[in-house]
C-alpha cells in the first residue's frame, strides 16, 4: 500500500526565526544580564529611538502589553466613567476590555465583509453626546479606513486611537499604521510579525503632552522618582523584552517582504475556490494573519490538522455576545457581518519562512477537501 504524505507544518514557526537569528539574540540577552539593567535599560531608549525612525511618529513609548498600550492611550486622553467608545465588535477582547475597565462604555459597530475592518460608513450613525473617541482596529494586519474614520471624527471633535495590535509596519497612504489617529498602539506578542520573548506593546503619538502623561502613567504616574503626579500603572517593558525586539528589527524590513510573497502565493492558489483576503488599493498589510472564509469549519480543520496543517479562528464569537459584556445589552443578529464572519473564517499558517513546497502542500489539502464537498 502506498504510504500517504504528510508535512509537519508550524503556524508561526518562531523556533525557526530564533535559530536563523540565534547569535543577535543570544548576545542581546546575555548584554542585558550581564548589565543587570532589567529595568528601562539602555535598550528600552534604543528600541523607542528606532521605533520612532522606523513608522516616522515623533514619539515611540513601549509599555508591557498592547492591552496596557490600549489602556494608556485611553488614560493619557482621560477617558472617565460613562464616556463611550465606538469600536468593532470582530476582534480580539483587549480591545473592548480596557473601555470596560476604565468604566468606559465599548460602542460597537459592525465590519466591512471584506477586509473585516470597522465599517467605517456605519460609525457616525452610532455617535451620542457621551461618545468620546472611534477606535478602529487594523485586524490581521491591514488598517481600517483611516481618512474617513478621522473625517467623521474631526466633525464631531472626537479623538482617534488606532488598535494596531496586528499591523506594526503596516501602511495607509504611505503612511505608517502607526503614525496614524491621534494616538496609536501596537503589541510584540510573541506570535505577532514582529514579537518579543513574552508581552510587550508601545504606544505612538505625534502629541507632546500625550507622550509626556504616557511616560509617566507606564511608571506609576511618576514625574521623577517617588513623586506621583498620576494614578498610573506598573506598565514598562522589561529591558530583556527590548533588547529582543531591536535584535529582530533589523530583520523585520526583509519577514514584511517574505510575509507578503507567502500571501500572494495563498491567494494564487486559493482565489478560485474561496473568499481570499482583500488588501485596498491605498494600505499594505503586514499579514498578521492570512485569513479565508469555509462554510464547514470544524470539518476542514479536522481534515487539515489530519494532514499536519494547523488552524486557528480569530474570532469564534463575536465580542457583543461575550458574557462579560452582557450588560451592554446587545443580542443576537445586532452585527449580523461579525456574526458570520464568526462562524465562517479560518486562518491558516502564516510566517515569513513557509516554502513553496509548504504553501502548495497546504494549498492542495484545502482545494481537495473543498471539492470534495
Amino acid at each position: 500500500m502506498e504510504k500517504k504524505f504528510c508535512m509537519k507544518i508550524d503556524y508561526a514557526n518562531l523556533s525557526l526565526q530564533y535559530q536563523n537569528y540565534k547569535k543577535s539574540i543570544d548576545d542581546a540577552i546575555f548584554k542585558v544580564v550581564k548589565s543587570s539593567k532589567f529595568i528601562m535599560g539602555e535598550e528600552v531608549h534604543k528600541l523607542e529611538q528606532n521605533f520612532e525612525i522606523f513608522t516616522g511618529v515623533k514619539h515611540s513609548i513601549t509599555c508591557s502589553s498592547g492591552t496596557d498600550a490600549l489602556l494608556l492611550a485611553m488614560m493619557a486622553m482621560d477617558i472617565q466613567p460613562g464616556d463611550e467608545i465606538i469600536t468593532t465588535p470582530f476582534t480580539w477582547v483587549s480591545t473592548s476590555e480596557t473601555i470596560a475597565l476604565l468604566k468606559a462604555r465599548p460602542v460597537f459597530v459592525d465590519i466591512e465583509p471584506d477586509t473585516f475592518n470597522i465599517d467605517a460608513k456605519l460609525i457616525e450613525a452610532a455617535i451620542t453626546k457621551n461618545t468620546r473617541a472611534i477606535m478602529p482596529v487594523s485586524l490581521f494586519g491591514q488598517p481600517a479606513d483611516i481618512d474617513y474614520i478621522q473625517t467623521i471624527a474631526n466633525k464631531y471633535d472626537l479623538k482617534v486611537i488606532i488598535d494596531g495590535a496586528q499591523s506594526f509596519g503596516s501602511t495607509y497612504k504611505n503612511k505608517t499604521d502607526s503614525n496614524l489617529g491621534d494616538i496609536s498602539i501596537t503589541s510584540f506578542f510573541p506570535s505577532k510579525p514582529l514579537g518579543c520573548y513574552g508581552d510587550g506593546g508601545a504606544v505612538f503619538t505625534n502629541n507632546d503632552d500625550y507622550a509626556e502623561k504616557i511616560k509617566m502613567l507606564r511608571v506609576h504616574g511618576q514625574n521623577k522618582r517617588n513623586s506621583h503626579k498620576y494614578i498610573g500603572i506598573g506598565g514598562r517593558m522589561d529591558t530583556i523584552q527590548a533588547a529582543i525586539l531591536l535584535a529582530k528589527l533589523k530583520y523585520f524590513p526583509q519577514e514584511l517582504k517574505d510575509r507578503k510573497i507567502v500571501a500572494e502565493h495563498y491567494t494564487s492558489g486559493l482565489s478560485d475556490i474561496l473568499q481570499t483576503p482583500v488588501i485596498k488599493s491605498n494600505r499594505s498589510s503586514v499579514w498578521g494573519q492570512y485569513t479565508v472564509r469555509v462554510n464547514n469549519r470544524d470539518d476542514i480543520q479536522n481534515e487539515l490538522k489530519k494532514k499536519g496543517i494547523p488552524t486557528s479562528v480569530f474570532y469564534p464569537v463575536s465580542l457583543h455576545l461575550q458574557e462579560c459584556f452582557k450588560y451592554l445589552n446587545y443580542k443576537l443578529n445586532d452585527f449580523p457581518i461579525s456574526e458570520k464572519a464568526s462562524n465562517e473564517v479560518i486562518s491558516i499558517p502564516m510566517n515569513p519562512f513557509l516554502t513553496y513546497d509548504q504553501i502548495d502542500y497546504i494549498v492542495l489539502n484545502i482545494k481537495k477537501f473543498l471539492m470534495k464537498k
